[in-house]
């Protein structure tokens, strides 16, 4: 009996190094974003050198564009550092992870939650979270806003090579407020213990150069990817698109929920939540809503926005940049973005309202789970299955009699 204890004690703790090795490389992933963006404006550089002077002087506008590029690359970053700065993890970041056997087999895995426990349990996203910026923040950024652009005329390899060190040495002046904030922070705390008694790493310790990994570029495609899709769910120019696909099951949830109380209102889930939006306004409806989501890139990123938000509009984000297609002109990819459209905190909300991090069927196919839900929303989902049909048995099991699903 021991001995099986024993047993299970290990495969736990390596499959926790496991989960931490791959929260690492999602961090990573966020903080390898700005080099990344740096070297693909390099590269276009490099191409546009290699022309001749007439193809020069017929795309003269080039270097100036290079050059916003690089201020859209800084801003983005920006967000994206103080978005980690936010961020909580609910593993201890610091332990040592050489007891992972095999980590190459769980390197792609975005899932954070074994089989036998839910390494991120679902926490209410509340909006009490606040973050404070210095004005150092505000001045780098104001800095940023005001860079004067060169003219494609006289800008030569060194020129460019100093103007990328000084993008770079903003980048570098952004890690180091963090660094200055996270010390202040480990003055006012140590050790935090979750609800189940883990510990985590002291506050953005994780934040440590020393953490960080050499990621693929897939890796960073998944970080520009989240900065795209915040503007379907968090910017006024994807008002339209959520009047599509959201407008209609929000409808479907009134019409079948008529009468919704106060002191009893109808449970929704929503699995696949992405960046929570979605979950959100059915809370809004009148639901006790949650959200779930399988891949950490989302969490962190919606946890940010419905718990750190402190105004509409407080950040402005650049999503288009690293794609050249489907644009009329530099200023429609070049276009800014402010986010979020409207401030969680007072959207209206119903208590309740939650956020839940892992597998749909590791977290949902437990027991505790059956009968439980009067509505799931299935948006953005359905097509993940490995198998279609184990997730409608779950669906069916977690739904109260009489319970509805929209897919």
């Amino acid at each position: 009996m021991e001995e099986e204890d024993e047993e299970r004690r290990r495969q736990r703790r390596l499959e926790e190094a496991l989960e931490v090795k791959s929260l690492r490389r999602i961090i990573s992933a966020y903080l390898n974003y700005p080099e990344a963006a740096y070297e693909d404006v390099k590269r276009y550089e490099r191409c546009f050198r290699k022309l001749s002077l007439a193809h020069k002087d017929l795309l003269s506008h080039s270097p100036t564009k290079f050059q916003r590029l690089r201020r859209c690359i800084s801003i983005n970053s920006r967000f994206i550092f103080t978005m980690l700065e936010a961020f909580d993890p609910p593993l201890d970041m610091s332990q040592d992870m050489d007891i992972c056997e095999e980590p190459h087999e769980h390197a792609h895995n975005d899932n954070l939650l074994s089989g036998e426990r839910n390494a991120c349990p679902c926490h209410p996203a509340s909006t009490s979270g606040r973050i404070c910026f210095t004005e150092a923040d505000q001045a780098c950024c104001g800095e940023q806003n005001k860079e004067i652009h060169k003219t494609s005329e006289g800008m030569d390899t060194n020129e460019e090579v100093e103007t990328e060190d000084s993008y770079k040495s903003n980048t570098s002046r952004l890690r180091a407020d963090l660094e200055n904030r996270k010390e202040t922070d480990q003055s006012c705390s140590n050790d935090i213990a979750d609800s189940n008694g883990n510990v985590s790493s002291s506050p953005r310790e994780w934040l440590n150069p020393s953490f960080q990994l050499n990621v693929p570029l897939v890796d960073v495609d998944k970080v520009r990817c989240i900065v795209r899709n915040v503007v379907r769910d968090w910017a006024a120019e994807g008002q339209k698109e959520r009047d599509q696909c959201y407008k209609p099951i929000l409808e479907e949830l009134d019409t079948l929920f008529p009468n919704r109380s106060d002191e009893s209102p109808p449970a929704c889930l929503v699995p696949g939540a992405g960046l929570g939006r979605l979950a959100l306004e059915i809370s809004c409806l009148g639901f006790v809503s949650q959200g779930n989501e399988f891949s950490y890139y989302m969490m962190i990123c919606s946890s940010f926005i419905l718990n750190h938000s402190e105004t509409a509009g407080e950040w402005t984000i650049y999503p288009w940049i690293h794609s050249n297609c489907n644009s009329l002109s530099d200023s429609d990819q070049l276009r800014p973005v402010l986010i979020p459209d409207i401030h969680p905190a007072s959207a209206g909300i119903t208590e309740g309202f939650s956020m839940c991090g892992g597998d749909f069927v590791e977290v949902y196919n437990d027991p505790s789970q059956i009968g439980v839900w009067d509505a799931v929303v299935t948006c953005f989902f359905i097509d993940t299955a490995h198998n279609i049909v184990e997730y409608i048995e779950i669906i069916s099991k977690i739904l109260k009699d009489g319970g509805v699903c929209s897919f």
